[in-house]
């Protein structure tokens, strides 16, 4: 059984066990820090917009992107992909994009965007630091040498950098402490996730390893405290920027960009739009932009697909999927996952939520239906109302990892024993709540290490097809999942 070796190399490379789904892209682990007197760009925002200022969003805004979103089969996800509504958020961040493009502001001033002083002491090291600005646009240059023609387009202004073939040895190192480097990234902030990727092969590993170091980057743009927060709507659409033109031209700017350069060209099916998607949900968490409450499942929903379901789409080209399937069929299940990594989260980290940032993320119409009020949440009073309405949040998620739990077959077969085994991992967070008594705000839910090991085997027996016939005792037949 391959995976029993893999799994004890895993484990002995990992001290602590967090969330699967990387914890900064969902529920936010700061609160973003807000001056005191409005900012330019969100008061131009606030002049062109409907919205009130606590929220962010007006309900005809929230309704137009709800509408926007496609029901996929089955009836219980909706696909958000691409919708943008004309919301406060949009509006300030075009018009940073417009006063960046003029000239009249611009990104801070840092060698890598998004690569903070948190982020260098968590790694315990400053990063990209072995390759300078020059070679970086030599070996950006060497990467796109190997896109098929035409797979970008020219540059408008005819420039372009060139590389020395007699190089490609040294090219090819700084490609491998980069991703090294980015891996090294995910191990320090999301540990589970980084223990996912060790069951991978070394090109998907390092794939994923990219994607998050991406995800992470972002995270830390829209999260950093800052004296003026227009900079960071000014980085964040710098940040975008760079994004679109690394997608059309295959531009770099530093080093880490290089690995997401390299997955791109590997990769052609990966689409941008869950990355720009993703933008948009971590503005949903910015105070006076964003979203603070939700009246209804459909709004978190939106919320869970833009944190949480994008880096199931992000990861589908790199899982690849087996013979008779596509990422049209393996998309339903993907978008499943998401919302059940997300609102594991959520459930876990209420108590957290409410008394460290403020934020209820349960909908309101469920906490009114058994008679919860936020009151309750920042006084952290778990009763018996509190406990009922977790065991139907608890239930609502279990059918979204039964309904991804469907395309883990779908996958190419080296890549279904880490999706599965992170599903089944991630999982028993519920169980864990229930084992506290369904009370999610004065204690945290959380699994060992020596749990996370005595899982593989089942998630291994549930990636071959004889489950299908002969499940688990306690696992639902396949046939009614």
């Amino acid at each position: 059984m391959r995976f029993t070796s893999l799994a004890v190399s895993v484990l002995l490379s990992t001290t602590t066990v967090s969330a699967f789904a990387p914890k900064p892209f969902a529920t936010r682990t700061t609160a973003l820090r807000v001056v005191s007197e409005p900012s330019s760009l969100f008061s131009e925002a606030a002049a062109t917009s409907t919205t009130t200022p606590a929220s962010g969003r007006n309900k005809d805004e929230i309704a137009q992107e709800l509408a926007s979103g496609k029901m996929l089969e089955g009836g219980q996800v909706i696909d958000f992909a691409a919708v943008k509504g004309e919301s406060k958020a949009e509006a300030a961040l075009s018009s940073a994009r417009r006063a960046v493009l003029q000239g009249t502001a611009h990104a801070i001033e840092n060698e890598l965007l998004g690569i903070n002083q948190e982020v260098v002491d968590e790694v315990g090291h400053e990063l990209g630091t072995f390759a300078d600005a020059a070679t970086v646009q030599e070996v950006g240059a060497y990467l796109r040498s190997k896109a098929p023609p035409g797979y970008f387009s020219e540059q408008m202004d005819g420039s372009t950098a060139t590389y020395d073939t007699e190089n490609e040895a040294k090219y090819k190192d700084i490609m491998r402490k980069a991703f090294e480097e980015s891996g090294e990234v995910t191990s320090a902030f999301a540990k589970t996730f980084y223990l996912g990727t060790q069951l991978m092969s070394e090109e998907a590993r390092e794939a994923i390893w990219a994607i998050y170091v991406w995800c992470r980057r972002t995270d830390e743009i829209v999260d950093a405290p800052r004296d003026n927060e227009d900079q960071m709507l000014y980085d964040l659409s710098s940040w975008e920027m760079r994004l679109e033109k690394l997608w059309k031209y295959g531009e770099v700017e530093d080093v880490l960009d290089l690995c997401l350069l390299d997955v791109r060209i590997r990769y052609p099916h990966l689409d941008i739009t869950p990355f720009v998607d993703m933008i948009r949900g971590m503005l949903m968490d910015v105070p006076d932009l964003g979203q603070d409450r939700y009246e209804t499942f459909d709004e978190l929903h939106l919320y869970c697909y833009r944190v949480a379901g994008t880096v199931g789409l992000m990861s589908m080209p790199i899982f690849g999927c087996a013979p008779g399937y596509n990422e049209d069929t393996a998309r339903e299940p993907a978008l499943s996952l998401g919302v059940a990594f997300q609102l594991t989260n959520i459930l876990r980290d209420v108590g957290e939520d409410a008394r460290e940032r403020g934020r209820v993320y349960l909908p309101r119409e469920d906490m009114a239906k058994f008679g919860v009020t936020e009151e309750q949440l920042f006084e952290q009073r778990v009763d018996d109302n509190y406990r009922s309405m977790m065991k139907y949040q608890i239930e609502r998620a279990r059918k979204y990892y039964d309904r991804a739990r469907r395309g883990v077959f779908m996958l190419a077969e080296e890549s279904r024993l880490p999706v599965q085994s992170s599903l089944d991992a991630y999982g028993m967070i519920l169980d864990k709540i229930e084992e506290n008594n369904y009370d999610s705000l004065t204690t945290r839910a959380y699994t060992t290490k020596l749990e996370k090991f005595a899982v593989l085997p089942f998630s291994w027996y549930r990636t071959l097809d004889l489950s299908k016939e002969l499940p688990i005792p306690g696992d639902r037949p396949f046939n009614q999942v």
